[in-house]
């Protein structure tokens, strides 16, 4: 088991800079970030503060500029399973079955086929489509979609779920939904997720721990513990006091610099 001290992601004065016909553009610069086993974080942030580019950097799929991206005080050498992504646009297999979709991973990574069916059945029941185990992604409903790319990720067991902006294509009522079963889900599983969002009341919902980004270029702003028991309730004065301060703070972002 791994040392509980450790940080299970440490980014470590992350930068990031892309270069376009001849021109840098710094998406990200000297981000600090660690999450801890089992702790659920959201990265909050307007559009172009470089959530998506730290949360793919955490991911593999793009190497830092600068700093250290680290798993268990190891670099992040590329995209693996330990790492499990999942994206607003689902992205499933049209021509595979919520099963097959499921299984994917286990297969592909050469389990045995007895272990590979034991485990989609789990994780098909842990996400409640036992009716739809054979349906294919285009029968399916948005909400019915983002369960079977959770249901996906956990397969192949992913140490550290990563979700971008998950539910932001999803109706208000699918969205409350969702957010609940993905909350007991985490709690019944024991994942760690970190979540990209840009909606305050989603993550004051959902986290532990929200950190506030800024753009211009991508930076790490603040860390703003979450003390609210839950289930927690959006309208309770605690839940709005902390939305007013964490919208006031978003909204200087905008606010116009002085000449």
């Amino acid at each position: 088991m791994a040392d509980p001290t450790i940080p299970i992601l440490d980014m470590r004065g992350v930068s990031k800079t892309y270069l376009s016909k001849g021109r840098a553009t710094e998406a990200l610069r000297g981000a600090n970030l660690t999450v801890r086993r089992g702790e659920f974080v959201c990265l909050l942030g307007a559009s172009g503060c470089g959530k998506s580019t730290l949360l793919r950097i955490a991911a593999g799929f793009e190497a830092p500029t600068g700093g250290e991206a680290l798993m268990w005080d190891k670099p992040i050498p590329g995209p693996g399973p330990s790492r499990g992504m999942v994206f607003q646009d689902y992205g499933l297999f049209p021509w595979l079955t919520v099963r097959d979709n499921i299984g994917f991973g286990p297969q592909s990574r050469g389990r045995p086929a007895a272990e590979v069916r034991e485990t989609v059945e789990r994780y098909i029941a842990l996400v409640g489509l036992q009716a739809f185990a054979d349906a294919h992604p285009h029968q399916l409903s948005g909400g019915m979609k983002q369960r079977v790319a959770i249901a996906r990720v956990l397969a192949n067991e992913a140490e550290v779920v990563l979700m971008d902006e998950p539910f932001g294509a999803l109706d208000a009522m699918t969205r409350e939904r969702l957010q609940d079963e993905l909350l007991d889900l985490w709690a019944r599983t024991g994942l760690t997720v970190l979540f990209v969002t840009h909606a305050i009341e989603e993550a004051i919902f959902l986290a532990d721990r929200v950190v506030m980004m800024s753009p211009g270029p991508g930076r790490i702003e603040a860390v703003h513990g979450i003390d609210l028991p839950r289930r927690r309730d959006v309208s309770s004065p605690a839940f709005n006091d902390l939305r007013r301060m964490l919208a006031a703070q978003l909204h200087s972002h905008h606010a116009p610099k002085a000449a």
